[in-house]
């Protein structure tokens, strides 16, 4: 019984930080929907920008520029490495997995040729960040708390809304257009080309933004900061999206995925802090999110066939009826 309290005074003590990831995350996550469900891009540079993003706002802050400059900056790098992908894949042909990996391969010496070493370490202490892991731990004020965590949810209500706002634009359906069918809108006058190339340009300056936050608040950036980012994100907007069409049914419409995205991140980094509780080492956590992934991707597939199976035993019911009827 001790033991059980004890773990969960931990977990009481641990959630306004995974609440804080969550969010930092689910900006990371947001983007990786926009590529993922709206424009139907499998794009890997995420792994790479996210980590850019992250070293591009440290370097800047350590040198005297201003946070909310140095974070804007750090959403541009962003948007240039996706730029870079949409190039290689709108210019030059190559495809569109094939194209993330390029430039996430490429980021790597990026960010080696911007910080000159593989760690970059940036304190609340002498300088102003938006947010640190510091305000969110056991022993803080509730009003730090309170603070660090409001703010990380500021910035995904703001990026939801500019969001929502944009692909209610006629651009922003051309680009929903795009992901639904693409030669429908080549024929319709799309600019396929064109609209590939704004959403990945958005989606990783959105990476590039959650890659600044996420320094911030760990207090460093890391070359390998961006590991296994697709994934996260990717289960993030998977869980994001069964328990929306669970929850909300018909009225699950695109604002409602968006934060349902976001949702996701945080349930994502809640349920990890729960497993590592019970007993699952840090050693483990990629493959507890690739596990993650393989599952929440299953969930929809797996209803599609039981409600098929289904389908077919009515049917087969409703024939063995019928013919039952005009043997008499």
């Amino acid at each position: 019984m001790e033991l059980f309290l004890s773990k969960l005074s931990t977990f009481g003590n641990a959630l306004p930080g995974d609440i804080t990831q969550g969010l930092i995350w689910g900006v990371l996550a947001i983007g990786v929907f926009i590529t993922y469900k709206i424009l139907d891009f499998a794009d890997l540079t995420v792994d790479g920008s996210l980590g850019l993003g992250g070293v591009v706002a440290v370097v800047l802050i350590t040198n005297g520029v201003p946070v909310p400059l140095a974070m804007f900056i750090a959403f541009l790098a962003g948007c240039a490495a996706g730029f870079v992908t949409a190039f290689f894949n709108t210019a030059l042909g190559i495809p569109g997995i094939l194209s993330g990996i390029l430039t996430q391969l490429a980021l790597y010496s990026v960010y080696l040729d911007i910080n000159g070493k593989a760690n970059a370490p940036v304190s609340v202490d002498k300088y102003p960040l938006v947010l640190s892991s510091r305000f969110v731990t056991a022993g803080n004020a509730s009003a730090d708390i309170i603070k660090t965590v409001g703010t990380a949810l500021i910035f995904v209500v703001c990026i939801i809304a500019v969001l929502y706002w944009f692909f209610g634009t006629e651009y922003g359906m051309a680009i929903r257009a795009t992901g639904c069918n693409s030669n429908l809108s080549k024929a319709e006058g799309i600019n396929t080309k064109r609209t590939t190339i704004v959403t990945l340009v958005i989606s990783n300056g959105l990476v590039g933004l959650s890659g600044a936050l996420l320094a911030q608040y760990q207090g460093f950036a890391d070359v390998n900061m961006g590991r296994g980012a697709i994934v996260i994100g990717l289960a993030s907007v998977i869980i994001g999206m069964v328990l929306g069409e669970v929850i909300l049914r018909k009225h699950f419409n695109f604002i409602a995925k968006l934060s349902f995205t976001s949702l996701g991140a945080i349930i994502y980094f809640v349920v990890l802090r729960i497993v590592m509780l019970i007993g699952l080492s840090t050693d483990n956590t990629k493959l507890f999110s690739a596990v993650i992934v393989a599952v929440f991707l299953a969930v929809p597939y797996l209803q599609k066939q039981s409600r098929a199976s289904f389908a077919k035993a009515g049917k087969r019911s409703e024939e063995s009826l019928g013919a039952g009827k005009e043997s008499v």
